[in-house]
């Protein structure tokens, strides 16, 4: 009867630790969103609640060792979803090379053919791959993590340019909103204006900061608290304008350029973010 009571005991204890073990893991459930440093071009990998990775772009081609250097430190094997944000060089030209080095298990595109060699070598990579892929759709939910609200804003929908074609996310976890613009221009800030809340804690700025987008009106729209700028620090195009510049600085936003803080890190709870910086602007000067 004691060992049976016993048996019992320990039976609740280790029934306790488990459940005490499960809320733990989901309380403490973080997502990370890395803004990877690859020059002048865009590449950002979010590492989800569930363990699942998505890369969205990949930089120009001269960037995909970096890119791939930098999923092997995160200890990434496979990417669940790999997004192509618009076919311009410095956002798939260093897919090439991390579709060689990495499982992908599907890819999301937005649709725009380009007629380029970097282009023409992407979808090679795809079909030689035999990696599955789905054309963006507007307002479409991206299932990927069951923690996660994954919403396409904008895509290819006839658009003229590649930019205007570029598909928007919005990405919430719990109270915590990413949005990033990839390379939208001001026509489509107005559309996503009146059609959607964009108030987001966490803002990937269009266009490296170029001057065809980043309205005062759409940065009121979503009040963000930090802004990832990514831009190289020498580019040929006077990226980041001083416009955009002027305009974050009105609606009190913290800016954080990749040019300046190399890889940036944003780990959130879903109720608060902590920003992670591969260097401190007072080194990079010092640098440049």
């Amino acid at each position: 009867m004691q060992r049976y009571i016993s048996i019992c005991i320990i039976s609740v204890i280790i029934s306790v630790f488990i459940s005490t073990s499960a809320v733990y893991a989901e309380q403490q459930a973080d997502m990370d969103v890395h803004f990877i440093d690859v020059g002048q071009g865009d590449s950002i990998l979010v590492q989800t609640p569930s363990d699942k990775n998505i890369l969205i772009d990949g930089g120009p081609p001269g960037a995909g060792e970096k890119v791939v250097a930098f999923l092997e430190k995160q200890n990434v094997d496979k990417l669940d979803l790999l997004i192509a944000t618009h076919p311009d060089i410095d956002h798939i030209g260093g897919l090439i090379e991390v579709m060689k080095s990495v499982e992908v298990d599907r890819i999301v595109d937005t649709g725009k053919i380009h007629s380029t060699r970097t282009y023409a070598r992407y979808i090679s990579q795809i079909l030689k791959r035999q990696i599955p892929i789905e054309i963006a759709e507007r307002n479409d939910q991206l299932k990927i993590d069951p923690l996660l609200n994954v919403r396409i804003l904008n895509t290819h929908n006839g658009s003229r340019t590649n930019n205007e074609s570029s598909i928007v996310l919005k990405i919430t976890f719990k109270k915590m909103d990413f949005l990033l613009m990839s390379d939208v221009e001001k026509e489509q800030e107005k559309r996503l204006m009146e059609q959607h809340n964009l108030d987001s804690e966490i803002l990937k700025v269009a266009h490296h900061g170029s001057n065809t987008s980043t309205s005062l009106k759409f940065l009121h729209a979503v009040s963000p608290n930090a802004a990832i700028l990514t831009y190289g620090k020498k580019n040929d195009y006077g990226h980041p304008v001083d416009r955009v510049m002027e305009n974050l600085r009105k609606v009190n936003t913290a800016v954080y350029p990749t040019a300046t803080f190399g890889d940036i890190t944003i780990r959130t709870d879903g109720k608060g973010f902590v920003i992670f910086n591969e260097r401190s602007p007072v080194s990079s000067l010092q640098v440049g």
